[in-house]
């Protein structure tokens, strides 16, 4: 129960970017990331990139509201970060068919894939917002990365008004959409 409780905290600590939690998070598991991507073909520099995205995918359902943990913390760690280093490996062509280590894991490939899915999309974002091209660039990062007022973005744009900053601003983001569907494929990112 105490620890149960212990977790439950550690998750919300997570969510809320609390670094106490997130450094308990680190204390306590990843020395046991480490050992199995050492042990199955990796180096400490792997084990570190592995345990840190899997902290990223425990930190976005932390974040999600809804999530739900059904076993040990230590456990839903260790199945992500198994299951991204059989990734890793495949991709390597180094695989291991088993790695080994802990034996108990749980089903965690909908939230390794929905994570992965994300990070590919914001690659396919992050390109076509480069190809974007000036000032379409600069007015979206403006607006939408700096957290800027239509007002402050037609004086720094040298727009007349609000108004025309902000029809330009639609603008930009059909021609955002549109080099997004162009690059992002479906089922092939």
């Amino acid at each position: 129960m105490k620890v149960e409780q212990d977790e439950k905290s550690l998750l919300n600590g997570l969510a809320k970017n609390d670094r106490d939690a997130v450094e308990a998070i680190y204390a306590g598991h990843y020395s046991m990331i480490q050992s199995m991507i050492i042990n199955n073909n990796g180096s400490a520099d792997d084990a570190r990139d592995i345990f840190q995205e899997a902290m990223i995918v425990l930190y976005e359902k932390a974040r999600s509201g809804s999530f739900e943990l059904h076993c040990q913390l230590k456990t839903y760690i260790y199945s992500v970060a198994r299951r991204l280093w059989l990734k890793r490996l495949k991709q390597m062509q180094r695989i291991n068919t088993e790695v080994n280590g802990l034996e108990e894991t749980v089903p965690v490939e909908e939230d390794v894939d929905a994570h992965e899915l994300r990070n590919q999309e914001f690659q396919v974002i992050e390109k076509s917002l480069s190809s974007l091209g000036e000032p379409c660039k600069s007015l979206l990062e403006a607006f939408y990365l700096q957290k800027k007022n239509m007002n402050d973005i037609a004086e720094a744009f040298g727009y007349t008004n609000a108004d025309n900053a902000k029809n330009q601003k639609y603008k930009c983001l059909i021609r955002l959409r549109k080099l997004f569907f162009a690059n992002y494929k479906p089922g092939k990112l």
